[in-house]
């Protein structure tokens, strides 16, 4: 799909004239960023089938947008991009991954000391030259040093969310090939890991060597790094290393096992297998040189004394051993992990009432087509400005548009219901920025750090659990407020957050948006394994955001949760139940 590669450049585009202070141009290019990037269709699709005037009926893309939509999908590129580089040749969005530093400190920190990328960055913090500018200081010049350090870490690793829908296209279209019978991808992509380092493909072919052909064709691959029979090796230009292997049906059960993973999980099942006398491997299971079985993962399992674990879950973290107690008839066997079908609805989405860009309505609509039996309006709250946060007054016409909504649905003989909500700010004291009297007459609030993100430690935890303590508070939003490869999580004692959960019946949030993925899989099953609740959420701004729900079903699958543990697997009126007031 085309359609993050577009959306990345306009964000890049919108970085550069937010560097140059040019007004509304840049949320124009965010703005259709955002509406590709959620896109399901492939934006190359709708051009091939209606051309621009297609293009200009994606909402957020008018005439001018259209026209670069149009320029990279016929030549690869756009000449715009290209002027505004040469114009400021510093790599932005290199630059802008680094917390707290946004486009018009990059041009302070290119005009006055020449810092054009990240290694111009670090030796200016490094040696003390970015304190002394206005609007630095010292406290910046250490954030940013820390940000960097944060980013050397993340390296090499790509967000699921942004992979995904890339792999799941190259999927379907190797099992269009006539020589492919079976195709799977593998690895950390399989088990659902919230970044990934390459993608590993398996197929079964009778002509292995036209799947490696059209294999290393592929579009965006940018370098072979080796081709057989079997099995070959690509990058693409997203930077990011594929594999592919051929092998007979009879072996695939144990090539899938063994390629999926993790290493660990499978340092533990050769071991289990050594202990009866077997050897395991991705070529199959053997006693001597005899194959026992190889075909499925399911008889590999079974033939070890197991029961097949999910593959969210392989990571030798408990799996394995309950497994075996599953397989022997014993209690505490593995868990009936929660599906994507159980959630009924999703509760932190925002419309265009405040940073939202769909309708209340649009968005009830988008939740229906999804089998939804319920959506619910969490708009910011007044202090987030940014986001156009509401006030109470705010708040109470907005609800107004809400019952109107509902009143329609009931004339319908519609089951549907939108509820009422809000993402309130905890302030740095704890409290919330909103009054009691607004936040009672909703169904639900949630409630969310937006601001002042490096509190030490005690103070943190003090602040979110005051909040919890508020008689109005349900659920707290993206609890350790990391963002994946660009901010790290709060400086929080969890242990105590869970606790004061247990206590209050305050619900955390899973929040399914691919860059945070918070709570993730290990406070996940922490929470689990102390009764907390939880709720999957999807954060969206965007009617197609709401797709997001996979990726947080999948970090709840990783915890180990199960559909009791999920409060939005309910129906309305256990869900309602579930909140304090």
């Amino acid at each position: 799909m085309k359609n993050q590669e577009i959306a990345n450049i306009f964000y890049e585009i919108a970085d550069f004239l937010e560097m140059e202070r040019v007004a509304f141009r840049p949320q124009a290019y965010k703005k259709a960023a955002l509406t590709l990037e959620a896109m399901e269709k492939d934006v190359a699709d709708v051009y091939k089938e209606g051309g621009r005037a297609a293009l200009e009926n994606i909402p957020g893309v008018g005439k001018g947008i259209s026209e670069r939509i149009e320029e990279y999908l016929r030549t690869g590129k756009i000449k715009y991009l290209e002027q505004l580089k040469k114009k400021t040749p510093v790599n932005i969005e290199e630059m802008i991954k680094v917390e707290g530093l946004g486009p018009k400190k990059v041009k302070v920190l290119f005009e006055k000391l020449g810092v054009r990328n990240l290694n111009d960055l670090e030796k200016a913090a490094r040696a003390h030259k970015v304190a002394p500018l206005f609007g630095f200081g010292e406290k910046t010049e250490k954030n940013i040093l820390e940000g960097i350090e944060f980013l050397k870490r993340s390296k090499g690793r790509f967000l699921l969310g942004e992979i995904l829908p890339m792999v799941s296209e190259i999927k379907e279209k190797l099992e269009k090939l006539t020589e492919v019978e079976r195709v799977d991808y593998c690895g950390s992509i399989r088990r659902m890991k919230e970044t990934i380092g390459d993608v590993d493909f398996l197929v079964i072919s009778k002509n292995p060597e036209k799947v490696m052909d059209f294999f290393v064709s592929l579009p965006g691959v940018v370098k072979v790094w080796g081709k057989g029979k079997t099995k070959a090796s690509v990058r693409v230009k997203d930077g990011y290393d594929m594999d592919i292997r051929v092998v007979p049906e009879r072996v695939y059960g144990s090539a899938f096992q063994y390629f999926t993973g993790s290493k660990e999980h499978n340092i533990v099942t050769r071991k289990i297998a050594i202990d009866k006398g077997l050897k395991l491997s991705e070529y199959g299971l053997f006693r001597g040189s005899r194959t026992v079985v190889g075909k499925t993962e399911e008889e590999i399992y079974k033939a070890l004394g197991m029961v097949c674990p999910p593959p969210e879950i392989r990571e030798n973290q408990g799996e394995i051993e309950a497994a075996l107690r599953q397989a022997q008839g014993k209690p505490n066997g593995l868990p009936k992990l929660v599906e994507l079908d159980d959630v009924k609805g999703d509760l932190h989405t925002h419309s265009d009432w405040n940073g939202g860009k769909n309708s209340i309505e649009e968005m009830a609509k988008a939740a229906q087509n999804m089998g939804y039996e319920y959506i619910g309006i969490a708009d910011h709250t007044k202090f987030l400005r940014i986001e156009k946060g509401l006030n109470e007054k705010q708040l109470e016409q907005r609800n107004k548009e809400i019952e109107k909504l509902n009143s329609r649905f009931q004339i319908q003989n519609s089951r549907f219901r939108i509820l009422k909500g809000c993402e309130a700010n905890i302030m740095n004291d704890g409290s919330i920025d909103i009054k009691d009297e607004a936040l009672a007459k909703l169904d639900y609030v949630i409630a969310g750090v937006h601001s002042n993100f490096k509190m030490e430690k005690d103070k943190m935890t003090e602040r979110m659990m005051r909040a919890m303590k508020s008689p109005h508070v349900d659920v707290i939003s993206h609890p350790t407020g990391r963002l994946i490869k660009k901010r790290d999580e709060y400086q929080i004692d969890m242990e105590k957050i869970f606790r004061v959960a247990k206590e209050t019946g305050t619900i955390l949030e899973i929040n399914a948006h691919p860059e945070r993925l918070d709570l993730n899989d290990q406070n996940v099953r922490r929470a689990k394994d102390l009764g907390v609740k939880m709720i999957i959420n999807t954060d969206s701004h965007h009617k197609d955001q709401l797709r997001f729900m996979k990726f947080g079903v999948a970090q709840a699958r990783r915890g180990w949760a199960e559909k009791e543990d999920i409060i939005n697997t309910q129906p309305l009126e256990k869900l309602l139940r579930c909140f304090k007031n």
